[in-house]
């Protein structure tokens, strides 16, 4: 017994050695501005390997940021623009509420919900976030906000059910009529249905710590895939995001990026960047 409880600590010694020797990518942006060092993170392995896969192959060199919006972000990555081609591939959605839209994530670009309602991501266009410092007030307007919108959708989705087509028609007939006192009674009842299965969106509190410090864009949470993060070069953001731009929000000048992937042990990475990765179960 004792000779098997030695071999399963040595077991257990080796592999935590391994997990601490492993090593992991470091991406680095190349601007006219000056570089951006990114890491990619394992919890959205799709978006990683497929990142890294478009840097290492060169197919986003000569990309640009075709697309800058200050206090917001900088989207690059379009190599269907560069190639002349259109391709249609798409990446599943890897969405993790742990990962957010602060200052510096990088995340997938994707169509809108109204033909995407997976909310698949761009096989290669990437933006990174810039956004904007909160104060505790505006965080609690954002939150009144997403959830009167969130109802506001609720309700017309209820009331356009063909089951509620007679409530629809009064509403109507209480507006032509002018009774104001009739149409919101029953527009109350409605909501008091509704709000029985609506769940209230709250930020976390890591949300809000982020947001009222290093900033960001809160909105973009859940709907658009954060795979990874600038962990050196942040003021390129910056910088990038206050040229000049023209229709589209496009660089009057072209902004080309090119890319180069490095590998080095997570804890170098850790000791250079200050990134600590999640405890390994």
């Amino acid at each position: 017994m004792k000779k098997q409880l030695s071999l399963l600590v040595l077991s257990m010694v080796i592999l935590v050695s391994c997990a601490k020797d492993r090593k992991d990518y470091i991406v680095t942006i190349h601007t006219s501005f000056g570089d951006m060092k990114v890491l990619l993170y394992d919890e959205t392995p799709l978006h990683k390997a497929n990142f890294i896969e478009l840097a290492e192959s060169g197919d986003y060199d000569s990309t640009t940021f075709h697309r800058v919006i200050q206090d917001f972000m900088i989207q690059a990555g379009d190599i269907d623009a560069k190639e002349g081609t259109r391709n249609k591939k798409t990446i599943p959605a890897e969405l993790s509420k742990g990962y957010i839209h602060e200052k510096g994530a990088l995340a997938a670009a994707r169509q809108g919900d109204n033909i995407n309602p997976k909310k698949a991501s761009s096989w290669c266009q990437f933006y990174i976030v810039q956004g904007k410092t909160y104060t505790a007030e505006e965080i609690d307007q954002y939150e009144e906000q997403m959830n009167m919108g969130t109802k506001n959708q609720l309700f017309n989705e209820y009331i356009t059910k063909s089951e509620n087509k007679p409530q629809l028609e009064k509403l109507q007939a209480y507006r032509q009529e002018n009774n104001p006192e009739a149409f919101d009674s029953l527009i109350a009842i409605v909501m008091t249905e509704i709000e029985g299965s609506f769940e209230p969106i709250t930020l976390t509190a890591q949300q809000k710590e982020t947001y009222t410090t290093v900033g960001g864009s809160p909105h973009l949470d859940n709907e658009y895939t954060v795979f990874g993060r600038v962990v050196e070069g942040l003021e390129i953001i910056d910088q990038v995001a206050a040229v000049k731009t023209a229709r589209g929000d496009k660089p009057i000048e072209d902004l080309y990026v090119t890319m180069e992937v490095e590998k080095l042990s997570k804890k170098k990475i850790t000791k250079l960047y200050g990134y600590e990765y999640p405890t390994e179960q």
